[in-house]
């Protein structure tokens, strides 16, 4: 006979009876193992039998990228290669401008094989010209020819600590200062009437919606550039909606609080702190292009560029200060970690740019940013509905559509 035990259980506040029942008398983690342990054993007859022997035809193609290039000196070209293909491929020539060239691969084994998955730097000893570009072509062992050019090529720097004491002193100026400026119209935010304030947070809003969207198109941009083996487009929607259901769950966490009683946690402190992080994850992004673009010896920060980076973010110290504007004011430490949060990730941004750039990093980071902006923004209207406000009014979408175009406008000055 069946084993049968009462259990109660609570989901959201309601007390539920189930009756469990325990198949032949087994423990209920072995009805929980079983079809685990029996997809192991058919999957293993699969492979050894290979039932689909007899009806398979020829061989799957073979699918190598160049995920991009560095340049150490004018005598030197370096390829980052990844094989994505599900069998393994031998690099057998190279080809710099249509002529067989002398190479070597690093990384690999120490052959020219790549595994399957398997990433590798192919280093030519070639001389190239700055702004004259290069047609690359790899020929592998069965005759399959990837090719890549590279333009205008230009020397990357390479690791250095005096270079990521410049990107420091970069990040201090196009994100932590910025951010910081735009926090001190706190007090003036503080004087608003509600209508305005609300204004303010919509606003604020549209700054994040306009980061969003940019970030957006960049991290399916660079999706195009995701070895194939590591599905781009699908990273870029998994950490899109990973980061939107992450935020969403810290939300509902502190929701909990405030039914429990915890009057901290009804505080807009919490909504300062989620548009902080979204920033402040939109703001690494940032600095990983920076520090990928001096990596690949592709940048030039001039005073006007630099100006254009600090009028882009100083928009983003009212969006991160207005939430707070109602009620006791928050500690000075408090103030000092929110700027922090969403201004110092540039800098963090660009040592990790510089000293691992992938555009597969770029590219989920870039999508995790977008997804926590977004519910980000969902509790900004959250707390405006909750102090009385109408989200649709005619000057809360004014200033949505404020924030967009002061966004737009200071991005035109922003361009690596």
């Amino acid at each position: 006979m069946a084993d049968k035990t009462q259990d109660t259980t609570t989901d959201g506040g309601v007390t539920a009876e189930n009756e469990i029942t325990r198949p032949l008398g087994l423990p209920r983690w072995v009805s929980a193992v079983l079809p685990i342990v029996l997809l192991v054993l058919v999957l293993g007859v699969f492979a050894f039998t290979s039932p689909l022997a007899g009806v398979q035809s020829g061989e799957p193609l073979p699918d190598v990228t160049v995920t991009h290039t560095t340049l150490p000196s004018d005598e030197t070209v370096v390829l980052h290669v990844t094989n994505n293909g599900p069998e393994s491929v031998t690099i057998s020539q190279v080809l710099v401008d249509e002529a067989y060239w002398d190479f070597r691969v690093e990384g690999a084994g120490g052959d020219r094989t790549l595994a399957p998955m398997e990433s590798a730097q192919i280093v030519i000893p070639y001389h190239w010209n700055p702004g004259w570009d290069l047609e690359v072509a790899l020929v592998l062992s069965d005759g399959a020819t990837f090719h890549n050019t590279i333009v205008a090529p230009s020397q990357s720097p390479g690791f250095s600590l005096s270079l990521l004491g410049t990107l420091a002193v970069i990040g201090l100026f196009v994100g932590v200062i910025p951010v910081a400026l735009g926090m001190l119209w706190f007090p003036y935010i503080k004087t608003m009437s509600d209508r305005w304030l609300h204004a303010v947070l919509i606003f604020a809003a549209g700054v994040l919606g306009f980061l969003a969207f940019d970030a957006g198109f960049e991290a399916f941009e660079l999706a195009e550039r995701v070895p194939g083996a590591y599905e781009g487009n699908l990273l870029v929607v998994f950490g899109i909606f990973g980061a939107l259901l992450l935020v969403q769950a810290i939300s509902a966490w502190r929701e909990g609080r405030v039914a429990a009683g915890d009057s901290r946690a009804s505080s807009g402190l919490w909504i300062a702190y989620l548009v902080a992080v979204g920033i402040g994850l939109h703001n690494l992004a940032e600095g990983l292009a920076i520090g990928s673009s001096f990596a690949l010896g592709r940048v030039s920060l001039g005073a006007f560029l630099v100006i254009g980076f600090m009028l882009h973010n100083v928009t983003e110290g009212p969006a991160v200060v207005a939430p707070v504007a109602r009620g006791e004011r928050p500690s000075l430490k408090h103030f000092i970690a929110l700027g922090v949060i969403a201004g110092a990730p540039v800098i963090l941004g660009g040592w990790i740019g510089s000293l691992a750039y992938s555009p597969t990093i770029g590219a989920f980071f870039l999508a995790i940013g977008v997804g926590a902006i977004l519910q980000v923004n969902w509790e900004i209207a959250q707390m405006v509905r909750d102090a009385g406000g109408r989200v649709a009014s005619a000057t809360n979408l004014l200033a949505f559509l404020l924030g967009l175009g002061v966004m737009y406008l200071t991005d035109l000055f922003v361009a690596l």
